[in-house]
């Protein structure tokens, strides 16, 4: 049995759960109950709660008698209440969209795998995070396409996560795997009242046999700060 965070399978039990009988109350603050809305609130309780993690038949029993708690199945209804209601009053630009779209289609031929890129705006004479600065990914010149519609480019920064902007581009065809390309990038990075910045990098890329279609941290960049100034 492979290590699994039970508390996944739950929340999510309940926060359908939850939706449904919201829905069929006819409550007011209740915008949309759509399958990525739905999802996005389990992701901000499963952010907000303990994981329970198995890899066998004894922690599952050990963690379902935890679970008959009925102080933790309380807090997990609170916590996806107040997700729901978050989610309802910010929803996202994608959030109607068919669930396809929102997901890496899989693909067993050969591709150019990229990794995710992450990085910080920063204001050039205090060294704070510049809020609502675009950001746009280019791939050999031209405009970078992202795995899926939950991922922008260009991308704008938000007070909330500190100047932070990340991209996962999507993967390009290989004629075999094992072929290393080299890749040349660039970030051009604008913000109101900023003077605008261009970071150019190259990356040598190997295929892989297949498209890689779930997100692993392993494969991440961390790029240098990127520095505006006024």
């Amino acid at each position: 049995m492979n290590v699994h965070n039970m508390m996944e399978e739950i929340v999510n039990l309940t926060v359908n759960q939850l939706y449904d009988h919201v829905k069929s109350e006819k409550v007011k603050w209740l915008s949309c109950d759509c399958e990525n809305c739905r999802l996005d609130t389990v992701s901000y309780v499963l952010n907000r709660i303990p994981p329970k993690y198995v890899v066998s038949g004894r922690g599952v029993a050990h963690t379902t008698n935890e679970l008959e708690n009925g102080q933790i199945t309380a807090d997990i209804e609170a916590i996806a209440m107040e997700g729901m209601r978050i989610v309802s009053s910010t929803k996202r630009p994608f959030h109607t969209q068919d669930r396809k779209n929102c997901t890496i289609q899989e693909n067993d031929s050969p591709a150019f795998n990229f990794c995710t890129f992450t990085g910080t705006v920063l204001d050039g004479n205090s060294f704070e995070p510049i809020p609502n600065a675009t950001i746009l990914l280019k791939c050999e010149g031209n405009v970078a396409d992202m795995v899926d519609m939950t991922w922008s480019n260009p991308y704008t920064t938000v007070k909330s996560t500190n100047g932070s902007f990340s991209f996962w581009m999507k993967s390009m065809p290989a004629e075999s795997e094992n072929i290393t390309k080299q890749f040349n990038f660039s970030i051009e990075v604008s913000a109101a009242g900023y003077s605008e910045q261009v970071y150019h990098f190259d990356m040598p890329i190997t295929s892989e046999a297949r498209v890689r279609n779930e997100l692993n941290s392993v494969y991440s960049v961390k790029l240098p700060d990127i520095v505006l100034f006024k």
